[in-house]
């Protein structure tokens, strides 16, 4: 079963692999990377004494998976579906994917035509939960929207709720989108999520580490999450309860590095508590897309400032507007009372006034002054007047 010397053998040798050693299994890729891929797959043939960290039922099962692999057949099957495999080392790769270790995958099956190293460099995953709200589909689908029409790429992993509505967010924007599934690209899981993902690789990448045809499992769903957070530059978690799986790849995100955010919910929602516990953590809170940017942006895009709207009243000079507080809300005052609830002279109360009538704001009543109609209203409603 050697492959050593023949053409593509460093690439058969990976494809043969990705039929023995699961996504995610370190001491998998602790021989890799000791022997070789061509080393270890010479072990697996000759079916002798296991590797280190492989017990003897294990390593019987990874021998008997080795000589059952057909890595030519893979990639002819995967060639038919529009499906190519990037190795580390190639020009696809994405170098941020070797922080992950012996846990790096040991390739990545691509569907789609653009460059998934061009692509990942300027990405951003948003995650949550599959049973989400409406609150959480309309938050996913407008902040992947917004970061699509940013030049951002979003990476999700092509489930049910969140992940499907970022995705969507991002295609209806007409922008760039990553789908990372737990098991073949050449067929896709949700079934139910089979036109959407059909349309990722249209217009966008479907990658995983499972050669064509392999089936997801819970734990491969876990493991897949380690690509989604090492891809990108922040992980967004829109929604999770306690224990969901994109705690996962938040969690695995802070462990690389990477910035991790969180999108609060109501205080009453189960499906926002995990983030609400990220949320006391290391992960920043964010509500928008400006949010976002900031924190993994390059220097200089920065979320504007957060205010309420600029009113009239704001633009008044500071000793104008505590003139204009010292009036009643009802009824008339003096200059003198005035001037005396404004801590100022009363020559200066009654200049700033005059400076009030012409704005709108007060006019006179006998001796007295008092706050135009329309200046009242408009302190109820938040407006100044005009």
């Amino acid at each position: 079963m050697s492959v050593d010397g023949e053409p593509g053998g460093e690439l058969l040798a990976r494809v043969l692999l990705t039929r023995v050693i699961e996504p995610g299994d370190e001491a998998g890729g602790r021989w890799v990377r000791e022997l070789g891929v061509a080393e270890v797959v010479r072990r697996l043939g000759e079916g002798g004494a296991p590797l280190p960290g492989a017990s003897g039922k294990r390593w019987a099962g990874m021998v008997a998976r080795a000589q059952a692999a057909r890595p030519r057949r893979d990639l002819e099957a995967a060639r038919d579906a529009g499906v190519r495999f990037v190795s580390p080392g190639d020009a696809e790769w994405p170098g941020q994917l070797d922080d992950l270790g012996d846990a790096r995958p040991l390739g990545l099956w691509v569907r789609g035509r653009p460059s998934l190293r061009m692509w990942a460099l300027r990405s951003v995953a948003v995650v949550g939960a599959r049973a989400c709200t409406e609150y959480g589909a309309h938050m996913a689908a407008t902040l992947a929207a917004g970061l699509a029409e940013q030049g951002w790429v979003v990476v999700s992993g092509g489930a049910y709720g969140v992940d499907g509505a970022a995705h969507r967010g991002a295609l209806g924007a007409g922008g760039a989108t990553v789908a990372v599934l737990a098991c073949g690209v050449d067929r896709p899981y949700p079934r139910g999520h089979t036109r959407l993902i059909s349309r990722i690789a249209e217009q966008g990448l479907v990658i995983g580490e499972l050669p064509p045809g392999d089936h997801p499992t819970p734990s491969r769903f876990i493991l897949r999450n380690r690509v989604i957070a090492a891809l990108t530059r922040g992980t967004v978690v829109v929604e999770a309860a306690h224990r969901s799986g994109s705690l996962v790849t938040a969690r695995a995100a802070q462990r690389l590095g990477r910035h991790t955010m969180g999108v609060p919910g109501p205080a009453t929602s189960g499906l926002s508590a995990g983030v609400h516990e990220l949320l006391r953590g290391e992960a920043v809170l964010v509500t928008d897309v400006a949010d976002v940017v900031e924190l993994v942006g390059d220097i200089g895009e920065l979320a504007p400032d957060r205010r309420g709207p600029v009113l009239p009243r704001d633009l008044l000079e500071p000793a104008t507007r505590q003139v204009l507080a010292a009036l009643p809300g009802r009824g008339a005052a003096r200059p003198d009372e005035i001037a005396r609830s404004a801590q100022t002279a009363q020559d200066d109360a009654i200049a700033r006034l005059y400076e009030l009538r012409a704005l709108g704001y007060v006019e006179r009543h006998g001796d007295g002054w008092k706050l135009t109609r329309q200046a009242v209203m408009s302190v109820r409603d938040g407006h100044g007047p005009g």
